[in-house]
């Protein structure tokens, strides 16, 4: 039997995984995929309909050749392509659970860890994220060699609970930093504010290229535009709706009244207000509505701001000429644990074991200190 499963649907923070299973895989990878796929490797090339191109995924192929994980770069319409695709060459679609691109029976490594790395190589979209993950087996074992008590501490109980009070820290921190989850697990962030207050201008910039229509008239983005971008090493679904404000044009407040579902299931929003506009009324209703976003004040070159820009904090930015842009890009990384020299050889986790794990050495660190200190 000929099956494909979506493994991990577009736009719920991860890349979009076709998995098939069945006799029919190698064919239709030689079929349809511009690159053989040896067994085991990660390899990357054109997926193609009647010479079409769908996308460039990175294909893995494992049990023998009759399994394959299609790891697609594009939206919706990339995966519901692909699908149509596979169900054409005989594929039977099947629901499946979220899990790795590979299972991690199906993973090289020496231990549970390096499995994990390897099964989860797919979904490092950016350079930073393969050379994080990479460095992972390392940092780990680094970090066990100087949390396991010596000798001498295990000869004295007072030395290895001062040593202990140490690693409580260390282990509060690691399990604090998610940083390397949202690297393999691209976050969704939601561009949001009054109509043309120069939202998609700074989307266009965040992505380096013209991916939305931006025009001097508002309402010109009638529904929500969502793509991956990569931000200086961390890959973001960036997601720039229309303005929110109250209209009477039905297909306009259809679309902004879709666009809430996309804002909602953010995990961060970045609100853009406009210095040469009063900040009232739509201005001020989005900025109450999201107390929590990431502000932005946008056309600060302005020679006579409308208001005291520096009054509601956030960056500083001017979309037309891609001033603060940089800024912008650090304030969202900063907000998923992505800082500029970002230590690669700090032990992280990414999968639930190991939070798990985590947790259950810091209890028992914890433990340890609360015997020395009569608790």
């Amino acid at each position: 039997m000929n099956r494909a499963y979506l493994l991990t649907p577009p736009g719920v923070g991860a890349i979009a995984v076709v998995r098939l299973m069945g006799p029919q895989v190698k064919p239709f990878l030689a079929a349809h995929f511009s690159r053989p796929v040896p067994e085991g490797r990660c390899v990357h090339g054109d997926l193609t309909d009647r010479g079409d191109v769908l996308d460039d995924p990175v294909v893995v192929s494992f049990n023998g050749g009759n399994r394959a994980d299609i790891s697609l770069h594009g939206g919706e319409w990339v995966v519901q392509s692909v699908l149509a695709l596979a169900r054409k060459e005989g594929f039977e679609l099947s629901e499946a659970t979220n899990q790795p691109p590979i299972p991690l029976e199906a993973a090289d490594g020496a231990n549970i860890l390096e499995r994990e790395v390897n099964a989860h190589l797919p979904l490092a979209r950016t350079e930073l994220g393969v050379r994080v993950l990479l460095h992972q087996q390392a940092a780990w074992d680094e970090f066990i060699r100087r949390a396991t008590p010596g000798a001498a501490e295990e000869a004295h109980l007072a030395r290895w609970m001062q040593k202990a009070e140490g690693l409580k820290g260390e282990i509060a921190a690691i399990l604090a930093d998610k940083g390397l989850w949202w690297l393999l697990n691209p976050p969704r962030v939601a561009i949001i504010g009054a109509p043309n207050v120069g939202k998609s201008t700074l989307a266009n910039r965040l992505f380096a290229q013209e991916r939305v229509i931006t025009a001097d008239l508002p309402g010109t983005t009638r529904d929500w535009v969502g793509e991956i971008a990569n931000l200086d090493g961390l890959a973001v679904m960036l997601v720039d709706t229309p303005g929110i404000r109250q209209t009477e044009d039905a297909i306009e407040s259809e679309a902004i009244a879709r666009s809430g579902e996309q804002i909602l299931s953010a995990d961060l929003v970045v609100v853009v207000v406009d210095a040469t506009r009063p900040l009232e009324g739509d201005q001020a209703d989005v900025l109450d509505a999201w107390p929590d976003a990431l502000r932005v004040v946008n056309k600060t070159d302005t020679p006579t701001p409308a208001w005291d820009i520096v009054r509601i904090g956030g960056v500083k930015t001017v979309g037309t000429t891609g001033k603060g842009v940089d800024d912008l890009r650090k304030a969202i990384r900063s907000r998923f644990g992505i800082v500029a020299g970002m230590d690669e050889n700090w032990p992280r986790w990414w999968t639930a074991r190991q939070q798990t794990v985590l947790q259950d050495a810091l209890g028992r660190v914890e433990l340890v200190a609360r015997m020395r200190d009569g608790d």
